[in-house]
């Protein structure tokens, strides 16, 4: 298996030690799912309710949109 070598500062080092201990893992074993989890493909969500939305702000003005937000957030 092939090596990395990672320039990481000592607290986080021990706080990562001690999140892995206590999940009875390694920091390595921690480090590898992190970056499998974050280089994946993200896949669109396509849930029945966000199909049935799409396509219904095509003719939203931003504009608006932030002065609505700007009335409701005063």
């Amino acid at each position: 298996m092939p090596k990395l070598t990672l320039s990481i500062e000592g607290a986080v080092i021990e706080r990562a030690k001690r999140y892995a201990k206590a999940r009875r893992t390694s920091v390595s074993e921690l480090v590898e799912t992190y970056l499998d989890i974050l280089s994946k493909p993200i896949k669109p969500v396509d849930a029945p309710v966000l199909r049935s939305l799409r396509g219904t702000l095509k003719r939203a003005d931003l504009k608006d949109y932030r002065k609505y937000l700007a009335r409701k957030y005063r």
